[in-house]
Parts: C-alpha cells; sequence; structure tokens
C-alpha cells in the first residue's frame, strides 16, 4: 500500500467535495477547483473524509495512488487557505508595477517586460520591488512566480535579479 496514498483528506468545513465518476471538482472560499483521475485510481467521500483507492498494485498504479492523493490534497488546501510565493526584485532601478491585470516590470533591459496575470491569480506589489502572488491552484502560482523569476535570475556576482524572498543566493568573489 502506498504510505501516502493511503492517508485520508481531511475536509475543513466550508469546503464541498463533489465526485462525479472520475471527475472531481472541490468548492470553497477562494474558488472551485477540478481534477480528472487517472483510470486506475478512484476517490470517494467518507464522513468529512476524501479516501482514494487504486485498482491494482502495479507499480505505476502505486505511483498514481500517492500522485492523485497529494494533487486533491493541494485542492482541498487551496480553495481553503490558498497558496502564496514572495518574490523580491533586488537593483537599483529595478521595479515592478500593476495596472489592472498587467504587471510592468523595469528589470534593466533596453524596454520594459509586460506580464499578462492570469485568472485566479492576485498579485500584490509593495514599495516597488515585493511581489506577493496568491491563488488557489499550487501549480498556478509556482508557475507563474517561476515566470516572473525566468525574466531576470539573480546573478552572482552582485545578487540583482528577481529572487524568492527566502532564497539564498551565493555571491561569487570578483576578479582581484
Amino acid at each position: 500500500m502506498s504510505r501516502i496514498g493511503s492517508k485520508s483528506i481531511p475536509v475543513p468545513a466550508g469546503v464541498k467535495v463533489a465526485i462525479d465518476g472520475k471527475e472531481v471538482s472541490v468548492e470553497g472560499k477562494l474558488g472551485k477547483l477540478a481534477l480528472t483521475l487517472d483510470e486506475s485510481i478512484s476517490a470517494a467521500v467518507e464522513d468529512n473524509h476524501i479516501h482514494v483507492t487504486r485498482v491494482s498494485d502495479e507499480g505505476n498504479n502505486k505511483a498514481l495512488h500517492g500522485l492523485y492523493r497529494s494533487l486533491l490534497k493541494n485542492h482541498v488546501t487551496g480553495v481553503s487557505q490558498g497558496y502564496k510565493k514572495e518574490l523580491q526584485i533586488i537593483g537599483v532601478g529595478y521595479k515592478a508595477i500593476l495596472a489592472g491585470t498587467r504587471l510592468t516590470l523595469s528589470l534593466g533591459y533596453s524596454h520594459d517586460i509586460v506580464f499578462q496575470v492570469p485568472a485566479g491569480i492576485k498579485i500584490t506589489v509593495t514599495d516597488g520591488v515585493k511581489l506577493l502572488i496568491e491563488g488557489a491552484d499550487k501549480q498556478v502560482v509556482g508557475e507563474v512566480a517561476a515566470s516572473i523569476r525566468k525574466f531576470k535570475k539573480p546573478e552572482p556576482y552582485k545578487g540583482k535579479g528577481v529572487r524568492y524572498a527566502d532564497e539564498h543566493v551565493v555571491i561569487k568573489p570578483g576578479k582581484t
């Protein structure tokens, strides 16, 4: 039995889980997320807990069992509490400006970078250099943060660029 897949997922108050065949939809105060299960995986709701089971003990089915259990847990957590990532912009003249659903980044290039914020994601800019990315879907929040970071990764000599708030950049010594 999968150690992760065999654990049940508690459903907090205010979260509704609907299972229609292989379609699982989770709805809470922060939104609604849906997931399509693999044909070898099934889910059931009993006593405010989601139980994920698999058809057989083949290697691939064991891996999918834990995967889909983790995905469902992420959906339940996302619609009840949400996910967030923090980014910092380091560098003289580097800044971010949010106008509606367009994030404009000045990162030392000859032009500004315009990033269209996807639906379901909320970005907050403070002091022009701190970004807070929030949303219900863990994967989308991580993707948006990685996309913004990819525009100007921290360079190893001065540390300028876009980095995660908890990221440590090792600074190399310069030429002597």
